[in-house]
């Protein structure tokens, strides 16, 4: 994909939906009792790899151009998968699945692609090993392919080094499984998007963070069935946060982006455009299936430098790339902390980064748990090697719409793991 700078976009978008919430969806259906109806699911790489998995694993799943629909087969319905199931690209198909297996009374092997396989698994083997799960590492590496067995699980009590949904949410869901409560403490509370759908679900869950208590521990007691759902798929934040910063990057423009997510777990990029001096409105507030939405207003905005670390981090870990490129094209410096969970996605996103922006001409220092870049320096068009990572690739031709001359993302049709129709919702503002 070649792209240049561009003046005065305006009009107003929606995005796909969140995808977070439609992996989880996937997941809670297919092991609950009765019919599950999705709107706005999206129909993303990583998120057909999960709808892919449960298919071989006996369940019912429809789609069309307006809905998904999940015949549930129940906590304990599914059937032995007859291959080896393929999560692909997608780390939360692979982590929250290996939780629900491990629950199962038949055999399986889960891998991914060559992306994956290298995308470390031990933050979940050890939890679920200490449950009682028969889950390892087939070649013993400590990455995919897992192979897991049937066991009996218990209930346990483990607390996360590091905050993460994703090995939240697989601890949860081997606790439906286990013979008593199941109890995850984080240092920092990371996205809720499982506590809130399992609860609607019919999960019994208690969150203490709910409680004002100083830990963020939530518990689940099995023994309830799960239930059916009809629920509408918010717009996705991190796919909204390209065009937030679009908005407030290339001259002249204004965009106003509908039924955008606004979950507190997610959206600390508002807090960091906001501290950046971001002309950013919050429009509709209102709450759908359980979720903050909102319609977000952006206008070009003259952005400076901030300090991004701590608590806000887990809530927005996954738009780090984009909030560099608008630290680059901001006045003075900007300084990202205590983000080393970058390095293990799907590049190593530090590296990614620096080595693009870079490119760029910006002025850019890794640090080993984030980087900082200073600002005013004007960016040039140069070749970008996303490496396959979606995130990169969206983040770096939001660069080049600001960049002088011609930018060249390589290999931009990664966009379609999470964003498939990315470059023609840019045609609708241009």
């Amino acid at each position: 994909m070649e792209l240049t700078s561009i003046t005065g976009l305006k009009g107003t978008i929606t995005i796909p939906g969140d995808k977070s919430i439609s992996h989880r969806l996937i997941m809670f259906g297919s092991i609950a009792e009765g019919t599950t109806n999705i709107h706005n699911f999206l129909n993303g790489e990583d998120c057909l790899s999960t709808i892919n998995c449960f298919r071989k694993l006996g369940v019912d799943i429809e789609q069309d151009q307006s809905e998904t629909i999940i015949h549930g087969k129940g906590l304990h319905g599914l059937t032995p998968p007859e291959e080896i199931l393929d999560a692909g690209n997608s780390g939360t198909t692979a982590r929250l699945l290996s939780g629900i297996l491990a629950g199962q009374n038949f055999d399986s092997k889960l891998t991914g692609d060559c992306s994956l396989r290298k995308r470390p698994m031990k933050r979940i083997l050890h939890p679920l090993q200490e449950m009682g799960a028969n889950i390892s590492s087939i070649l013993r590496n400590g990455c995919a392919p897992l192979y897991i067995t049937k066991s009996d699980l218990h209930g346990i009590h483990y607390t996360c080094p590091v905050s993460s949904a994703q090995v939240k949410s697989c601890i949860l869901l081997a606790g439906l499984y286990a013979d008593s409560k199941t109890s995850v403490t984080e240092p920092v509370l990371s996205r809720n998007h499982t506590e809130l759908l399992l609860k609607s679900f019919g999960a019994d869950l208690l969150c203490t963070h709910e409680l004002h208590s100083p830990k963020n521990t939530v518990t689940i007691t099995p023994g309830n069935k799960l239930y059916g759902q009809e629920i509408t798929v918010p717009g996705d934040i991190s796919s909204a946060a390209y065009f937030i910063a679009a908005g407030l990057l290339v001259p002249d423009s204004e965009i106003l982006i509908k039924n955008v997510g606004i979950n507190s777990t997610r959206s600390g990029i508002l807090k960091v455009c906001d501290d950046m001096g971001g002309d950013i409105t919050l429009i509709n507030q209102r709450t759908e299936s359980g979720e903050a939405v909102a319609d977000i207003l952006v206008r070009t905005s003259s952005l400076h430098g901030t300090t991004i670390s701590g608590e806000i981090i887990p809530t927005l870990i996954d738009e780090i790339p984009i909030i560099a490129v608008m630290a680059a094209c901001a006045e003075g410096t900007t300084v990202i902390r205590d983000a080393e969970e970058l390095k293990h996605k799907e590049s190593n996103r530090i590296d990614s980064i620096v080595d693009n922006l870079l490119a760029m001409g910006a002025n850019v220092t890794p640090t080993p748990d984030g980087m900082i870049i200073t600002g005013g320096h004007p960016l040039k068009g140069a070749t970008i090697h996303p490496l396959l990572d979606h995130r990169i690739a969206m983040a770096f031709s939001i660069a080049a719409l600001v960049a002088d001359g011609h930018t060249n993302i390589l290999d931009s049709d990664c966009i379609h793991i999470s964003f498939p129709t990315f470059y023609d919702t840019f045609e609708e503002l241009l």
